[in-house]
């Protein structure tokens, strides 16, 4: 008689992935500062698009994503060879550690970083090889270079880095970038690209035009205001690109998002105006929470860190008690979203209420 188990066979190494862990929603009385989402509603026309694109759900989307790649290809001067679009930015980073790594293969990331990088990695069943970050929580990029090696197949630079917010300047970015080897793709994180303001910080895709073995990773969740749609992409020369076009799930980019992202594109001056208004939060916040004696890294990003250590869950238990939901790192720290004003606020009043019990 055969014997019967009792359930299928499952890859062993599955074991030991952690899971994505998001942002803690809210309650009805509570304000969400824990996913870096945009406060703000869609950008003028993009509601218009998405319903007008709900009328053929029963139609499968456009799979190459024609008029979205399109319309990027024209707003960053690339060929349209060179882009490539997929379900948020981490659907695309995920294609890209499936097209390059594999069993016995390395992947680099500075750590902490974002939280997906050594999921995607196993996941591919891939080595994830995490460098600590600097002491001011800066990537250490020598020490990343010194982590490379035969096995690397792939670097990611978070940049600015979440959920640091520390942003990595020209002429260190371009020194590492001309010492790694050439065989290795290096991944530039712009996820929050529209968030900088510190000028000596590079706009990635100008550095990858001439490095075939550097691609740039932007999205559509964070200054678009899109993150429920799941549209993201990638800039990279055409051997990359192809190879994410190959591994990417068909039709993973719905026509809504499709719509909808072209719409946003189209709304620059509205998103111009609701990023200052979020950058001038962001300054707001910090400066604040300097004055109540916090140490606060000069964020380039649409949040703010704070490392707590041993004291992290307390201070999101605080946060919440407060009516505010953060992003808690066990025994590493907290990273906050900016917000709405009122949200902002009720934040800033926990975390000095919880300065003055230390």
């Amino acid at each position: 008689m055969v014997q019967r188990e009792h359930g299928p066979r499952l890859r062993p190494s599955l074991d030991g992935i952690p899971s994505y862990k998001p942002g803690k929603p809210a309650g009805a009385d509570a304000f969400k500062l824990s996913s870096n989402e945009n406060p703000y509603p869609p950008l003028p026309g993009v509601l218009e698009a998405a319903i007008a694109a709900a009328g053929d759900f029963n139609r499968y989307p456009d799979m190459a994503v024609s008029g979205l790649v399109t319309e990027l290809a024209e707003r960053f001067g690339v060929p349209a060879e060179h882009v490539a679009t997929g379900t948020g930015s981490v659907g695309v980073a995920q294609s890209l550690v499936l097209s390059a790594a594999g069993p016995g293969d390395e992947v680099v990331f500075a750590w902490r970083s974002f939280e997906a990088y050594p999921i995607i990695t196993q996941v591919a069943g891939a080595t994830p090889v995490p460098v600590p970050l600097t002491a001011d929580e800066a990537h250490d990029l020598d020490a990343m270079l010194a982590a490379i090696n035969d096995r690397t197949r792939l670097v990611f630079v978070c940049n600015p880095n979440n959920p640091t917010g520390a942003a990595i300047h020209r002429e260190e970015l371009v020194r590492f970038l001309d010492a790694v080897p050439a065989h290795v793709l290096v991944v530039l994180d712009e996820a929050y690209r529209e968030f900088i303001r510190d000028p000596e910080v590079p706009d990635g895709v100008e550095l990858y035009r001439d490095r075939p073995n550097v691609c740039v990773l932007r999205t559509f969740s964070k200054a678009y205001g899109l993150a429920g749609l799941r549209v993201g992409f990638a800039i990279a020369h055409e051997p990359v690109a192809d190879a994410l076009r190959k591994t990417a799930v068909p039709f993973g980019v719905s026509q809504l998002a499709q719509d909808a992202a072209v719409a946003s594109l189209r709304a620059e001056r509205a998103l111009l105006e609701r990023v200052e208004a979020l950058v001038a939060e962001r300054a707001r916040v910090g400066a604040a929470l300097r004055a109540q004696g916090w140490t606060v890294v000069d964020s380039q990003a649409n949040f703010v860190w704070l490392r707590l250590g041993e004291r992290t869950a307390d201070f999101a238990a605080a946060c919440a008690e407060a009516g505010v939901v953060v992003r808690p790192f066990a025994g590493e720290g907290v990273r906050v979203s900016i917000g709405e004003t009122e949200g902002n606020d009720l934040f800033l009043a926990a975390a000095e209420a919880f300065r003055k019990e230390i």
